[in-house]
């Protein structure tokens, strides 16, 4: 990782197009979004994978991929897969909470990634990759404190590694910075595409739920992409 003064300088303003509404939701891509409407911020390897997981979920305003939790500002695709920016692929996911809880985003999150593997998923390595949570409420904190506790609780059951995911309020992670227009929704425009994420096996306990308050993995993957 590099430190805000050896990290790559970046510039002042965006340098490429972002759309403004979202291919798959119609929303607006960058807001305003329904009054009410909260920001969680997760990292879990590629965006483009990721980002389908969020969009596909109920209660979902909008999601968008990006970089998050460097140092440098409006950095290239290009520039963050050098390590050099710090920060890691991200995806914002605006949610309406009156129609869902951060327990519930957060069991996607943990049960479609492998939060064990430090800077990465897979076969893509490099500190741009590593597992991520940037919470912008106190329901959302508590809601990764709770859930990550429960995770490392079932990896510890099945001999796994511990949880090594970054997790700190987004106001110390630093903006969001959107990616370039093709991240954006990337699976829905390349079913094809690459995509390394999925169901991980292990289930994350959310608190009490009612059974219609839990997706299931079908309903989180098998929508239409």
């Amino acid at each position: 990782m590099p430190t805000a003064e050896s990290a790559l300088p970046g510039r002042p303003e965006r340098p490429f197009t972002v759309p403004t509404t979202h291919e798959v939701l119609g929303t607006p891509l960058e807001g305003p979004w329904p009054e009410g409407t909260e920001v969680l911020h997760v990292a879990m390897g590629c965006f483009w994978g990721a980002e389908r997981i969020f969009w596909q979920l109920p209660g979902v305003v909008t999601t968008a991929a990006g970089y998050m939790g460097g140092f440098t500002p409006n950095p290239t695709y290009e520039e963050t897969c050098t390590g050099l920016t710090g920060h890691t692929e991200s995806v914002l996911v605006a949610y309406d909470p009156r129609q869902t809880r951060p327990e519930l985003l957060l069991k996607a999150f943990w049960e479609n990634h492998d939060p064990t593997t430090p800077d990465r998923q897979g076969n893509d390595v490099g500190t741009q990759y590593r597992s991520a949570i940037y919470w912008t409420t106190e329901e959302q904190r508590a809601a990764v404190e709770a859930t990550a506790a429960s995770f490392g609780e079932e990896l510890a059951r099945h001999g796994l590694p511990p949880v090594v995911t970054e997790m700190r309020p987004a106001s110390e992670a630093g903006a969001f910075w959107y990616a370039e227009d093709y991240h954006q929704q990337y699976l829905h425009k390349n079913p094809g595409g690459y995509c390394n994420h999925g169901p991980n096996g292990l289930t994350c306990q959310v608190g009490i739920l009612r059974q219609d308050e839990v997706p299931s993995q079908e309903s989180v993957l098998g929508r239409d992409a």
